[in-house]
């Protein structure tokens, strides 16, 4: 079987990294991903993922980019799943990265041609 996704782009947030109890280190992060085509209204739409980065890729990721930072993400899908505070389960799909590359920082200037190009 084959489980491998490859997605490219922008974090929705400062990265704010977390430690296991055994000291591991650990990043949660969401990737904003335009869609390819135009919404009925003309716009583009935009998907939201979860991705979850360890050990020294976590450390890296969470010195190096901030919010709006271009970054591309190679890892596996995984879903797992909890009760919720309100007793019903909870299901969570999420990308689990094994490899994260910095493609560059957010546009210090964004032209109006390139907003659609912007999820945010």
């Amino acid at each position: 079987m084959i489980n491998q996704v490859t997605l490219v782009g922008r974090l929705t947030k400062d990265p704010v990294l977390r430690y296991t109890v055994e000291g591991t280190p650990v990043l949660n992060i969401t990737l904003a991903l335009n869609r390819h085509y135009r919404n009925a209204k003309g716009d583009f739409d935009a998907d939201f993922v979860l991705c979850t980065v360890w050990n020294k890729a976590a450390e890296n990721t969470a010195k190096y980019c901030s919010k709006g930072s271009l970054v591309g993400v190679v890892g596996r899908i995984q879903t797992r799943n909890y009760d919720g505070t309100d007793g019903k389960k909870v299901y969570v799909t999420e990308v689990i990265a094994d490899t994260v590359k910095f493609m560059g920082g957010r546009p210090a200037e964004v032209k109006a041609d390139d907003k659609e190009l912007l999820p945010f």
